[in-house]
């Protein structure tokens, strides 16, 4: 049943009344067939789940050492933020300053943002500015590039097993899973109904 909205299709521009669906339905064009929109019951329970449970690795993450190298019994470990801090004492501050981004501060950004605008609408009310956090969402979203971290470290842990004793830190699994979690909250996530539910909390 036509719900009196009007939508767009990202794909062909038709413009077409947005329908009700059954749980898990799919919504499409009646011009190219693209995927509309989804139904997702419980999204706003789901979703802040997933990304308390990014944060608290996410923490951990950043408080422990990412790995070690033991060389001649000798054992030294490294954070993400102590790298940083050594690739920019190594006179590579622009290589730091990307690490620092896209790995520390984008998905930080990614999460506090994401939790403030589901737990605001979880409350039935819709937080104060709204659109610009949204904005902001959007714009730091393709920033968070953890998975690049991560395959570079892989690589480069292949590399130094020949140097060394690697010894991967706990941190290294936690940043996973945090990268796993986001990657899951985002695949959960449905701006369309964000955007409905803010305008009915209004």
């Amino acid at each position: 049943m036509p719900t009196g909205a009007i939508l767009a299709c990202h794909e062909c521009d038709l413009l077409q009344h947005e329908v009700r669906l059954e749980p898990y339905g799919v919504a499409r064009c009646h011009r190219c067939g693209a995927q509309l929109y989804r139904s997702r019951p419980h999204e706003l329970d789901r979703v802040p789940a997933y990304i308390l449970g990014a944060f608290i690795l996410y923490v951990i993450s950043n408080a422990f050492p990412v790995v070690g190298l033991s060389i001649g019994g000798e054992l030294v470990q490294a954070t993400l933020l102590g790298a940083v801090h050594g690739i920019y004492a190594d006179g590579d501050w622009l290589v730091a300053l990307l690490v620092l981004l896209t790995a520390v501060v984008a998905p930080f950004v990614q999460m506090i943002a994401m939790a403030w605008l589901l737990l605001s609408l979880r409350m039935g009310r819709a937080p104060k500015n709204f659109s610009k956090v949204f904005r902001v969402l959007a714009f730091v979203r393709p920033w968070g590039m953890v998975e690049v971290l991560m395959t570079g470290v892989l690589v480069a842990l292949v590399k130094l097993a020949r140097m060394a004793e690697v010894v991967p830190g706990i941190a290294l699994w936690s940043l996973a899973g945090s990268m796993l979690l986001l990657a899951a909250a985002w695949a959960a996530f449905d701006p369309r109904l964000l955007w409905s539910k803010a305008g009915e909390a209004r």
